[in-house]
């Protein structure tokens, strides 16, 4: 694998096939959250430098070779990049956890899901038809329904899975043979670095993938407005998505946004009828809430237990919570890694102060650990938190926390389970937790969330559609309605025999 860190602040946007320092020179530490000391410095780019990063695309797409490429050969190139990225999945993978604070594991696992998402969508267009015939009804017409890639995507990433987000947009406007500019979150940039290489490795020709390091306001504002900007797809919190969509709305650009989530985990008692099915729902209700410190749009932190069972399950649950090793990502049996920044704990720390003041109980944690050898002082850890006795008009009930927080509610029927589980201004993902096979079809089938896990939580397959209802955004990632989203649709209608038509006299 390059090593991205090396290439400190002269080039880290890339535009044109070239690798280049921001236009005003300006530069941004990247900080270790384990220890929040730098361990790269990058070009902080601007508005100019998304000029002109946009207009290497825009050339890229209108003169280059890309999107009449054949789709054989954007498929084989796609599957390349897949080899490549197994082939630095242990570099990648730390690379990850040190930018964004999750474990070495979680690192190597995202790494081998982006190159599932790669070979997917190679996959995908490699076996499609070349186009829909239409019957027109007479032998002298062909008529035929094609799909051609939009042109420029901007595609704005987030930070709590930089490489794995970047991939889910990429990897289908390429194979749809659009050509884009892809903004990271400015505080987790290095893996997204990292994949342009590859893609250049892979055989990408120049101007398809461009690459502008830097903060939204300013990189990501002038993306969405841009004219020559075909597509923006956007991935992060609801506030700066809807500045997205109105920033796109002037120039009617295509829009994917996949925003927040509050997602509700409603376990049955039946499901803990027995020892394994408690365990086992217990287990993954711990998963559901704290894999990588909650920081994760899908996360169940949202625990709707029904009563009966709420003191056992809530009690198991805090008592293994509190097990759960804090550390850096990188070292050894660390269970849990740190929050991506000072300004995100800060944030956690004033909603669990809330809950507590609106009458929350504090089942564990609540605060920052004590300092260990792998857990130093600097860093930005926060103990996972139960909160029990929790209430819908909550603000840590309603809003999404981005933490390793785990809200407590309870419920006697199904029919008040489906109630509270809905009762969001999101709809992104849910899971019920029922050994009864007909309850579990009723429930799934009620819950307004674009994902539902029975007796499971977090698994997500690149087949299927991933998106959400309500304030959790518009469009669709993965799957076919993934690679959708990059393309546009023509009708080709020929004339195999002309003939005048004499609607007019003369």
């Amino acid at each position: 694998m390059a090593d991205t860190t090396a290439r400190q602040a002269q080039a880290t946007i890339h535009a044109g096939g070239e690798w280049l320092a921001a236009l005003s020179g300006a530069t941004r530490e990247i900080l270790d959250p384990a220890d929040a000391r730098p361990f790269a410095v990058v070009a902080e780019g601007d508005e100019k430098d998304a000029e002109r990063a946009v207009a290497a695309a825009r050339q890229a797409f209108d003169h280059g070779p890309w999107p009449h490429t054949p789709v054989a050969e954007r498929a084989a190139l796609l599957r390349r990049v897949a080899d490549l990225l197994v082939r630095d999945r242990e570099g990648l993978g730390l690379l990850e956890s040190r930018d964004a604070g999750k474990t070495a594991e979680e690192g190597r696992i995202d790494i081998d899901c982006v190159a599932d998402a790669f070979r997917y969508f190679a996959d995908l267009v490699a076996a499609e038809a070349p186009g829909r015939v239409v019957d027109a009804g007479s032998p002298d017409i062909h008529s035929v329904v094609v799909h051609e890639p939009v042109g420029v995507c901007a595609l704005i990433t987030p930070w709590n899975y930089p490489l794995l987000q970047a991939s889910w947009k990429i990897a289908p406007a390429l194979a749809a043979g659009n050509t884009f500019v892809i903004k990271p979150s400015e505080i987790t940039p290095m893996t997204t670095v990292a994949l342009i290489e590859l893609l250049a490795e892979a055989g990408l020709p120049a101007g398809v993938a461009n690459l502008v390091t830097g903060p939204g306001h300013t990189v990501g504002a002038r993306l969405a407005e841009h004219p020559d900007v075909d597509l923006v797809s956007f991935t992060g919190g609801l506030a700066s998505g809807t500045k997205v969509a109105q920033a796109a709305a002037p120039t009617v650009k295509k829009v994917t946004l996949e925003l927040g989530g509050k997602n509700p985990n409603v376990v049955f008692a039946d499901a803990c009828a027995t020892e394994e099915g408690f365990d086992t729902a217990v287990d993954q209700a711990l998963n559901a809430a704290f894999i990588h410190s909650g920081q994760v749009c899908s996360a169940g932190s949202r625990l709707i237990v029904e009563e009966s069972i709420r003191d056992r399950f809530v009690g198991e649950l805090a008592r293994r919570a509190q097990r759960i090793r804090l550390g850096r990502g990188t070292a050894d049996g660390v269970e849990c890694g740190p929050l991506v920044s000072g300004q995100q704990r800060a944030k956690v720390e004033a909603y669990v102060a809330s809950a507590l003041e609106e009458g929350a109980v504090l089942r564990c944690g609540g605060k920052r650990p004590e300092p260990g050898e792998d857990r130093p002082e600097s860093g930005y850890f926060y103990e996972p938190t139960v909160l029990d006795a929790c209430y819908r008009e909550m603000r840590v009930v309603r809003e999404e926390v981005f933490g390793p927080v785990l809200t407590v509610e309870t419920f006697r029927t199904e029919e008040e389970a489906v109630l509270l589980a809905n009762d969001t201004e999101y709809g992104l993902a849910g899971a019920v937790w029922t050994t009864d096979p007909g309850k579990a079809r009723r429930v799934a089938g009620r819950l307004r969330h674009g994902t539902v896990w029975i007796n499971d939580f977090h698994p997500y397959l690149p087949q299927a559609e991933w998106g959400g209802f309500g304030r959790s955004g518009t469009g669709r990632e993965l799957g076919p309605a993934g690679l959708a989203e990059y393309r546009e649709t023509k009708h080709v209608y020929q004339n195999l025999a002309p003939k005048p038509v004499r609607w007019f006299a003369g």
